[in-house]
This record gives C-alpha cells, structure tokens and sequence, in this order.
C-alpha cells in the first residue's frame, strides 16, 4: 500500500529514529499535535509498513564483537532469493544488500575477533552455492548517527 506522507508523519518519524523509545504522549508533545493524533498516526505508519519496527543501538564492541567488516560478494545470477535465506542463517551477518554495480552483494558482518571473521568468509560464505566471489573490507572505526 502507498503511503503519502504528510509533514507531520515525516516529523514523527523523524522523532521516533532518533529515539525509537519515546512514548506516544513524547512524540504528541514534541510535534506539537494531540497523543490521540500521535498514537492514531504511529499505529497506522507500522500498520502500513513505513515503520518496520523499533530497535535498540547496541555497541557491538560491548557486547563482544570487537570485528567488524563489509564483504561484498559475486554470485550467480537468479541466485538471490536463495542466498538470502543461506544468509539470514549466519548470526554474524548483520546487514544484507542486493547492489548494482561492480558485485553483487554488500554484508556487513560483525564476529568476536579476526579468527571468528575469517570463518565466516572462508568457511561460511564462500561455501554457499551460488557464491562465486568475495571480497572484505574491514572496519576500523564505527561512527554512527
């Protein structure tokens, strides 16, 4: 369903990715509109798929995975509905995206330590069917939002 977007769902939007915590009555309060509009509004953006859900930001390096890095991978063609659930099976692979251009697919992949990340790529994913290339690229610094 196509959901048109006026200016006071792009604000609450705008409120909610900057704290996906904030209660109904903080969002009325800080779009200036009532908690009954700001519930009534939220409910109907997850009810139409614009908010997909509400998270919370995890350092990585708190909780153990000191590694970080994109692998962007070649894989043969029509092989992407597949691949994704192969990929959805790796708990380290924490991003996945079909890309245009010089391959085919970006992860990003957050393991405990180097040794950890080199099973992924050598042992996990270059053993999927279908993969015929990757290359990684580790992080050094995360900046976030």
């Amino acid at each position: 369903m196509d959901t048109a977007l006026d200016a006071i769902d792009r604000r609450i939007i705008s409120e909610l990715e900057a704290d996906g915590r904030l209660s109904g009555r903080a969002v009325a309060e800080r779009v200036s509109i009532s908690r009954a509009n700001a519930y009534a509004r939220i409910e109907r953006l997850v009810a139409d798929g614009v908010i997909t859900g509400f998270t919370a930001r995890v350092d990585p390096v708190k909780v153990g995975l000191t590694t970080s890095a994109y692998v962007t991978m070649t894989v043969r063609q029509r092989s992407w509905r597949d691949l994704q659930d192969q990929l959805r099976e790796i708990p380290e692979v924490r991003h996945m995206a079909l890309m245009g251009g010089e391959f085919d697919v970006m992860l990003l992949i957050r393991a405990a330590d180097n040794d950890a990340l080199r099973r992924v790529v050598l042992e996990r994913l270059q053993a999927i069917p279908g993969v015929l290339a990757t290359r990684t690229f580790l992080i050094f610094e995360d900046v976030g939002n």
